[in-house]
């Protein structure tokens, strides 16, 4: 219906408590994209409250699911909000009691408008409420007594000015007629001022006499045209006064005067006159306001003697524009005349644009087009002409621009690009200015947040990095950590960092190091050696958390430290076979031999050192300290041994410093058959070294320690028995005797079998022991008699000792 651009007229049949028939009045006019229609809905005033005023999603030809999506809502910009929307049912019901009199007074057609705004699209609807009069006032008098004083010489035809009767109604149900109680004197005569109000004069038709009715009592009743009518009375009190021949007379039936609304109080206003024929008392003439306009004498003043108005009460053009005072002439005998004063005021820019808000939408995403619509306005402006005329704009360079529409309708709309990470809130301050002069303005400050979207990768600040750790470390130590800034917020700025699949000879990376992915710490997952890798690249990649994910790279080097792990290793001479001969005419600084050695570190760790650590003939040989060259350091001569053993140290310059030791054999000698016999028993020298005495002394020690041990336990054994025999020789008892186990009486000499076999052990190169050892006995025969056991059984545990195998020594069995 909206998009038609015609007037569709829909007639509704009201039924209410009030039996009244009211019509609605649908006007749908298209404007923009966010006008899109108008309506016109005519109801009757003090409808209850929820009473139904029109059926608007079915008027405006919108769906319920619209209104709902669309978040649909009423906007008045008053105090008072009088109407509801429904908007399960799309219509729209009265919330509050709708008084038109209070609404609008003496204006009709009497009326309030409001907006219905919907958004996603944003749409604008108006809709005007009519507000139709029921007749709930009774036309009421200020005064319910008034007091007239006529002279008895008032001429046939003389008018007096009644009181006025209020009533709010308007229309039919607004005061109709006048009505005079039925008397000889008087008659009621009934007019319309200017504003279309009605007041009534009496005007007598019969001459007064004072000495026959001296006060009369009447009653002057105001009636409506409503139905039921109402009416509202007030008792006139008539003094009949002794003859006055002349009543006042003004000057001028109309006065006019114009002041600005914003005049103070005691400003002068005008000067009414009167004038009077009689003389004396009869012609001093006061002057009044009369009560035709309510509450007139709160804003204007009379003096009584001189008739000049002034102002007492605050004007207010945008309350009443024009003012009507009615003014009364009257002398002392009773005369009246009146006349009125039209009062027209004149507007000033005393009111400030004001700026209310439709809807504002907040926060908005930085990637909204240009043009998005954030906010709608409406300025309003109570003064009048050029006053009223309003112009909006934005008091800062912002990317934001304001337009209009419809008048007094603004939008705020994007300018340019959103960008949250350049600005992530705006302070939008819009102002209003009128064109009065000189003009007002208003401000109002909108507060604008700018939501994120996930445009922004994860940077890091260097494209490569560097880092070192050393050799031999343990699995889990941290090694490095990498740090990326992403300049979204909230989710789209988490940062996970991801280890990116590589291989490092054929191996995955992942095998090696580990990524963090909340605090981006790289890990080693396993001891790292220099031997065996010099560095390791790898990839790590910054990932956010928006959708779609956004990332970065950035690429790491490791470094891998050599430690001191290696002792240096002897190429040369092989310890198996190495031996080097120096002819004994050899000259100082002669080239024995080189000791060539590796250590597979590096750096200083690799810087390897020689030195000579013990040599048979310290005076005769040196070692180079960095080359390792064996040179003589003398003239070999003829008292030098034939056997020189050199032991060399190669150390290499770590911290701490790991060393090798190599013995180099070295024969003093001219020719080779002349060392052929010392070298015969120098190939069993070579593995000799100093450990070999102290492994020797510490089995001696152990034996002798044993063979006491033994020696002791066998003479104790011995007593112990020689006293058991003692015991059984003195006594009575018979002896048995006790033959041991093996026992064999072969030849009448003992109880040991004839031969005992023994396996001699003996280290290398024992016959050159200062030991000197006995060959083992094939037979030993032991004579007993019968107390000699103890004998036998240390025998045997002699036996057992030298039975024992790989004895590091030879012995041989003792006889007793």
């Amino acid at each position: 219906m909206a998009s038609d651009g015609f007037l569709q007229h829909k007639c509704v049949r009201w039924r209410s408590c009030f039996g009244l028939r009211w019509q609605v009045l649908v006007l749908l006019l298209y404007f923009s994209h966010i006008i899109s229609g108008q309506i016109r809905y005519s109801i009757p005033e003090e409808m209850k409250k929820g009473s139904l005023i029109g059926n608007v999603a079915q008027d405006l030809g919108l769906d319920l699911k619209r209104l709902r999506a669309g978040r649909a809502r009423i906007v008045t910009g008053e105090s008072v909000q009088y109407t509801e929307l429904k908007t399960d049912k799309g219509i729209l019901v009265v919330s509050e009691r709708i008084d038109r009199e209070q609404l609008c007074g003496d204006v009709t057609p009497c009326s309030f408008s409001f907006e219905m705004i919907l958004e996603n699209p944003m749409e604008l609807h108006l809709v005007t409420v009519e507000i139709l009069d029921v007749n709930d006032n009774a036309p009421t008098f200020q005064q319910n007594d008034l007091e007239l004083k006529i002279s008895e010489l008032a001429s046939v035809g003389a008018r007096f000015t009644l009181a006025t009767a209020d009533d709010p109604d308007v229309g039919s149900n607004a005061l109709q007629n006048y009505i005079l109680t039925p008397n000889d004197h008087f008659v009621v005569k009934q007019h319309s001022n200017a504003h279309g109000k009605r007041y009534a004069e009496m005007v007598l038709q019969k001459s007064l006499d004072r000495e026959e009715h001296p006060r009369l009592s009447l009653k002057l009743i105001a009636v409506d045209g409503g139905n039921p009518q109402r009416s509202g009375s007030v008792n006139i009190e008539i003094t009949v006064l002794d003859a006055n021949d002349n009543a006042p007379v003004f000057n001028q039936s109309v006065y006019r005067a114009t002041v600005m609304e914003n005049v103070p109080k005691g400003t002068y206003i005008t000067t009414v006159n009167a004038s009077d024929a009689d003389g004396g008392l009869n012609g001093l003439v006061h002057y009044s306001l009369s009560k035709m306009q309510n509450n007139v004498d709160n804003v204007f003043d009379i003096d009584k003697t001189t008739g000049f108005i002034s102002l007492v009460g605050q004007l207010d053009y945008e309350k009443d524009k024009k003012y009507e005072v009615s003014i009364e002439a009257t002398d002392q005998g009773g005369l009246t005349d009146s006349s009125k004063v039209v009062v027209d005021v004149i507007d000033v820019n005393d009111n400030v644009p004001v700026i209310s808000v439709m809807s504002f939408t907040s926060p908005v995403s930085e990637d909204s087009p240009l043009g998005t619509t954030i906010g709608i306005i409406h300025v309003k402006d109570l003064d009048s002409g050029e006053n009223c005329q309003v112009s909006c704009s934005l008091d800062q360079n912002i990317p934001f621009n304001i337009k209009s529409n419809v008048r007094n309708y603004y939008t705020l709309v994007t300018g340019a690009v959103l960008d949250r990470e350049s600005v992530s809130e705006y302070n939008i301050t819009v102002v209003a200015t009128d064109a009065g002069s000189p003009p007002l303005s208003s401000k109002r400050t909108f507060h604008l947040k700018v939501s994120d979207v996930n445009d922004n990768a994860p940077v890091f600040p260097h494209g490569v990095y560097n880092s070192y750790i050393a050799e031999n470390n343990s699995p889990g130590v941290s090694i490095f950590t990498v740090t990326a800034k992403d300049t979204d917020s909230n989710q789209n700025a988490r940062i996970s960092y991801i280890l990116e699949d590589s291989d490092v000879s054929g191996t995955p990376v992942s095998v090696y190091v580990s990524v963090n992915a909340e605090s981006g710490v790289i890990h080693a997952v396993r001891s790292f050696d220099y031997e065996q890798m010099k560095q390791l690249r790898l990839v790590v990649k910054a990932q956010d958390g928006g959708s779609p994910p956004l990332s970065s790279n950035v690429t790491v080097i490791i470094f891998i430290q050599d430690q001191n792990d290696n002792a240096p290793q002897v190429l040369y001479p092989v310890q198996t076979s190495s031996s080097e001969m120096v002819p004994r005419s050899a000259d100082v600084g002669y080239l024995v031999t080189k000791v060539v050695a590796v250590d597979v570190d590096s750096g200083q760790n690799a810087w390897l050192s020689y030195k000579l650590q013990k040599a048979t003939d310290r005076a005769l040989f040196e070692v180079g300290l960095q080359n390792g060259e064996i040179r003589t350091i003398r003239q070999v001569n003829d008292k030098d041994a034939v056997k020189q053993r050199l032991t060399v140290v190669v150390e290499d310059n770590g911290q701490p410093s790991r060393s090798a030791t190599v013995n180099v054999n070295v024969a003093v000698a001219d020719s080779f058959p002349e060392v052929l016999s010392e070298f015969t028993d120098f190939t069993h020298d070579k593995e000799y070294n100093d450990n070999l005495t102290f492994y020797l002394v510490l089995a001696l020690a152990v034996v002798s320690f044993l063979f006491i041990t033994c020696l002791v336990v066998i003479i104790s054994v011995k007593i112990y028995r020689w006293r058991q025999s003692r015991i059984l020789y003195h006594s009575n008892l018979p002896v048995i005797p006790y033959y041991p186990p093996r026992y064999a009486d072969t030849l009448g000499t003992g109880t040991l079998q004839h031969v005992y076999n023994y396996e001699v052990c003996r280290t290398t190169d024992s016959r050159k022991s200062d030991c000197q050892f006995t060959r083992p006995c094939s037979q030993n025969v032991l004579i007993m008699d019968p107390s000699s056991t103890g004998t036998m059984q240390r025998m045997q545990n002699e036996k057992n000792i030298l039975d024992e195998p790989d004895s590091p020594v030879e012995v041989s069995l003792l006889q007793f």
